[in-house]
């Protein structure tokens, strides 16, 4: 038995003398070295105790070595649990609880105050530059044997309800999709991927990552977006992956234009809505279409506009080969042109919540299909078109963010008598988190008091204060009521 993972995306690095990553001051960092670095974690992890499908939770910046410890995680057979770094102490603490992983590794700065709520994980430190408590062993590496269907990552995801869920990723899933993906999009060894996407997230990943390992390219590795440090290393660069915000930041720079892009032949768009306006100036200014695409935490991607053809804005393309996608109403499959609920099957489809087998059987049918939560439409050529969510699911920069959460703490602020979380269309983010507040408290106050309980993204970007919420003959607050009534709001 090999290890899927390890023997598709990192065996081929031993060999490699010839740089994987270029970093943000000009250094570079070899196939060969990025494969001792996964080694040298590979020890580490097994001298701390982590056993094949032990979870191993993360939550450091953006950096080669955190990257390896990925690597070294599934290529031990643990599973790989990653952590948004802006999420909070007390967020932290119910995904140690509900994963109960053997090890958690944070930022040294954070350790004082993520310790209390570490639980039985053992706790180490890994620091941007590799500094910190957990360091490279030197026990002679040996992948763990793995099947196709054994986890390699749980990621948590708000879904279409409740409280956070962990997704339960393969081998399968992962390799799979980055296999798809990397021949549709045309990837090969001669690719330059500019990666300034987060790696705790599927997009920075399992997309970007997992495409440009399999196929032999480089990266440009950067800790973060920042417009003028993309801007200097676009020349030698030829993709980029990137949601919307990216885009819109991009454009607003002057030396953003064709003479800049030459040397690209991608850019990918997704994990939040594109505005078609983006869309068309971003072509006007460079003379590239962005090629957008359609996936989610439990599922990877779905689909895909085609590479060669016609990337027709305000769709996501068609499904990806091998992945099944249907348009569901309440009595079954819909036909061309109807709006219904997206449902897709395939080899990228997850295995499930973590120790939730309710919510898995509320939505991963018997049979393999999933209910995204999502709404759609296909047209007549097969091009699919999101058209909102089942449920009042908030995607803003590509984070999900489910408004109960947010309302929660807002109706326990002092003065407030309830409130509605609502995404409404923003120009940077896609869409931005809006709250609609009832009672004698000013929206700055409200915000303020929620600001150290929840990360920066799920913070809501304005508020106001209302007499009442719109209801129905229910009693429902109308929500749909409200996103028509404020979705202006950031576009005025």
């Amino acid at each position: 038995m090999n290890n899927p993972l390890y023997d598709a995306l990192f065996a081929p690095l031993a060999q490699r003398e010839s740089a994987l990553m270029i970093l943000p001051d000009g250094s570079t960092l070899s196939g060969r070295g990025f494969h001792d670095m996964l080694a040298g974690y590979a020890a580490a992890l097994r001298a701390a105790g982590v056993q094949p499908g032990d979870r191993v939770a993360v939550q450091v910046a953006k950096s080669p070595q955190a990257l390896a410890i990925y690597a070294a995680t599934v290529s031990i057979g643990a599973v790989f649990l990653p952590l948004n770094t802006a999420y909070t102490p007390s967020e932290v603490a119910y995904f140690i609880e509900n994963a109960t992983p053997r090890l958690f590794l944070c930022d040294p700065a954070k350790a004082a105050a993520l310790a209390p709520v570490a639980g039985a994980a053992r706790l180490e430190t890994l620091g941007p530059k590799g500094e910190g408590s957990f360091q490279p062993g030197t026990a002679p590496f040996q992948p763990t044997p793995r099947a196709s269907g054994d986890l390699a990552a749980i990621l948590y995801t708000s879904g279409t309800t409740g409280r956070s869920k962990g997704a339960m990723l393969s081998h399968g899933n992962l390799l799979s999709n980055a296999q798809v993906l990397a021949e549709l999009w045309r990837f090969t060894p001669r690719d330059v991927l500019l990666h300034a996407l987060p790696i705790f997230h599927t997009h920075g990943l399992f997309v970007a990552s997992n495409v440009s390992l399999l196929t032999g390219g480089q990266m440009i590795f950067l800790p973060g977006f920042d417009a003028a440090t993309v801007l200097r290393m676009l020349p030698q660069a030829t993709a980029l992956m990137g949601v919307p915000t990216f885009y819109t930041r991009l454009l607003q720079e002057d030396r953003f234009d064709r003479a800049a892009t030459a040397h690209m032949r991608l850019f990918v768009s997704g994990s939040a809505p594109l505005l078609a306006e983006t869309h068309r100036a971003f072509e006007e200014r460079t003379g590239h279409r962005i090629l957008e695409r359609y996936g989610m935490t439990e599922t990877n991607m779905n689909t895909s506009n085609p590479y060669e053809g016609e990337r027709r804005a305000g769709t996501v393309g068609f499904p990806l080969p091998g992945v099944e996608l249907r348009i569901m109403g309440p009595a079954g499959p819909l036909p061309t042109g109807e709006v219904g609920g997206i449902e897709v099957r395939g080899p990228n489809v997850f295995q499930g919540y973590w120790q939730m087998p309710e919510k898995t059987a509320e939505e991963l049918r018997p049979d393999g299909w999933f209910i995204t939560g999502d709404l759609g439409v296909v047209d007549g050529e097969g091009y699919v078109s999101i058209v909102g969510r089942a449920k009042d699911l908030v995607i803003s920069g590509g984070y999900n963010i489910y408004p109960k959460e947010v309302e929660l703490l807002l109706d326990a602020v002092p003065g407030v008598t309830e409130s509605a979380v609502i995404g409404v269309p923003h120009p940077d983010f896609g869409e931005a988190v809006f709250a609609v507040i009832v009672g004698d408290v000013t929206p700055e106050a409200a915000l303020s008091a929620i600001a150290g309980d929840l990360a920066r993204f799920k913070q809501p970007k304005a508020a106001v204060v209302v007499a009442d919420l719109p209801r129905n003959t229910m009693g429902k607050v109308q929500k749909n009521v409200l996103r028509e009534t404020y979705k202006g709001w950031f576009t005025r």
